[in-house]
């Protein structure tokens, strides 16, 4: 029996991708007026490695030649007025959430970890979670196993009893060096690359999630 599963947000539990977009385009427009628009698919390839990292790949992207730390925080005021506009759990995940009670569920993102517990209040399930651990709060970010690590120590589970649920290679890479097993989630935002890395498990519809716990 698995007894803890630990969860990545964006593209696996919400769909946050509009809004993402909307605030990496707001914070590239108050830096630079007049910038072109970033499209949707070409700023959701730059998601899944941390805030930081998703405003410097935005910044090559349209030419700008600023500091990102120094625009990471326009980004961050940007998506902050603009963090729940849009952003839903993806059809069928609540059920799922509902379904897999007996087991501990936590997250683990890179995205900040006080504007995913926001996200996670504001859509009104964050108390399914157990834990949810993001980018700043601890001191490395996925694919590095640290936090997945850390929580496996902290809720006493061991890697034949934990599941890591994601979207992306970070995922599966993390997963991996801790020695877990995987699912990926194929809804997301980045299924060919989730594919080629090679999960345990492919899950193409929210309702197969309960049947982790079983596993």
């Amino acid at each position: 029996m698995a007894s803890l599963l630990v969860f990545d947000l964006d593209g696996t539990l919400v769909d946050s991708s509009r809004d993402i977009a909307a605030a990496t385009n707001a914070a590239v427009r108050r830096l630079a007026p007049g910038t072109p628009e970033i499209p949707l698919p070409e700023i959701l390839s730059f998601v899944g490695e941390g805030a930081r990292l998703l405003v410097e790949r935005s910044l090559r992207h349209v030419g700008l030649d600023l500091s990102p730390d120094e625009a990471l925080s326009v980004y961050l005021e940007c998506y902050r007025e603009r963090l729940l506009d849009t952003t839903c759990l993806y059809p069928g995940v609540a059920d799922a959430l509902d379904a897999l009670a007996g087991a501990t569920l936590t997250v683990l993102t890179n995205k900040p970890g006080d504007l995913s517990r926001a996200i996670l209040e504001g859509l009104g399930v964050a108390g399914r979670f157990a834990r949810v651990v993001g980018g700043g709060d601890g001191p490395s970010r996925k694919p590095d196993p640290a936090g997945l690590l850390q929580l496996m120590a902290d809720f006493g589970a061991t890697p034949a009893g934990t599941w890591m649920v994601g979207d992306s290679a970070t995922d599966v890479g993390a997963a991996r060096a801790a020695g877990v097993r995987v699912a990926g989630v194929t809804w997301g935002f980045h299924p060919r690359e989730l594919r080629a890395a090679g999960p345990d498990l492919l899950i193409d519809d929210p309702r197969e999630l309960a049947g982790l716990a079983a596993g």
